[in-house]
């Protein structure tokens, strides 16, 4: 487990600062789409950041107190969310871009992209509360975790907080991008365009890649719940779910430093893109700033960050 934390540590921290850097030094978000892109990294990253101390936490106890236990939970979840949350917004872009087109000229902006990035962060801010609140660091045994405490009714709480995670980070962006992509596929078997079908075959495999890695992770935690609630009473199963959730979660965890990787491979734009920041950050060019000769580098203006904005 350590070293699986480690790898998605390094991967995903490494590459998603890539797409930030390449955002705001070539791009500067001049459409919805940039706007989108940037919130869905610094998602991923907030997500990153959380697994040293998971990592730790795996092969020891919880060491780091209360409120790092509440702080790390929340980030967590809120990565999660907002996650999802920006995958479902970029497809709903794509979705006024190719079948509300004439709609879209005055929607999609990049200022109307600033306002609803952050309702997606305060609606995931506002869901991950409960981290905040019911999270503690926790002896038992002789050993300390971080886990929910909840007061009161405890299966009242075991039940909204299972649900709260399967409804808002599977069931509704599954039912806005199913009806989005069904619609968008309609309109583009009638009108082909090559630029607008790269767009979509990126962002469709951004939201096939998050399905893949996280709706097992959705579907172990609700069984685990009918386990909790004595609908599920086998003990092999019981032990079969523990197993399933390490794997389901290790699996979830790997899905973070994945959209970096999409765009690499299916986004031209940011392939060049990403060889003019690596050539502008020769060492020659670096140690040239010292002794005060300034070297230039010619760079071919583009129009996109992975295609044209539409």
């Amino acid at each position: 487990l350590p070293v699986l934390y480690s790898l998605v540590f390094l991967v995903g921290l490494a590459g998603n600062i890539l797409v930030i850097v390449v955002l705001l030094k070539y791009k500067r978000l001049k459409s919805m789409t940039d706007v989108y892109l940037l919130n869905l990294a610094i998602s991923d990253l907030l997500f990153v950041l959380s697994l040293p101390f998971w990592s730790y936490f795996s092969v020891d106890q919880w060491v780091f107190g209360t409120p790092w236990c509440k702080i790390i939970s929340w980030i967590y979840l809120v990565g999660f969310y907002s996650g999802i949350f920006f995958i479902m917004l970029m497809s709903i872009d794509r979705y006024l871009a190719i079948v509300r087109a004439v709609f879209s000229l005055k929607a999609r902006t990049a200022f109307h992209g600033l306002i609803t990035s952050l309702v997606v962060w305060l609606v995931a801010l506002l869901a991950s509360v409960p981290e905040l609140v019911f999270r503690e660091s926790f002896n038992e045994h002789n050993y300390t975790t971080c886990k929910p405490i909840f007061p009161g009714n405890f299966t009242t709480w075991k039940l909204f907080s299972t649900l709260e995670v399967n409804i808002l980070g599977l069931l509704i962006p599954f039912i806005i991008m199913t009806f989005c992509y069904s619609m968008i596929i309609k309109t583009l078997v009638h009108c082909r365009n090559d630029k607008k079908n790269k767009a979509v075959k990126m962002i469709f495999a951004v939201m096939i890649v998050f399905f893949f890695f996280w709706t097992p992770y959705n579907i172990v935690i609700f069984l685990q719940l009918l386990e909790f609630m004595g609908v599920i009473k086998d003990c092999q199963v019981s032990r079969s779910l523990d197993y399933a959730f390490q794997v389901t979660e290790i699996l979830g965890l790997f899905h973070c430093c994945l959209n970096p990787v999409i765009y690499f491979f299916m986004g031209e734009k940011f392939k060049k893109y990403l060889k003019m920041l690596f050539k502008n950050w020769q060492l020659p060019g670096y140690f040239c700033k010292w002794c005060g000769v300034h070297i230039t580098y010619h760079t071919e203006s583009t129009s996109s960050f992975h295609t044209q904005s539409t």
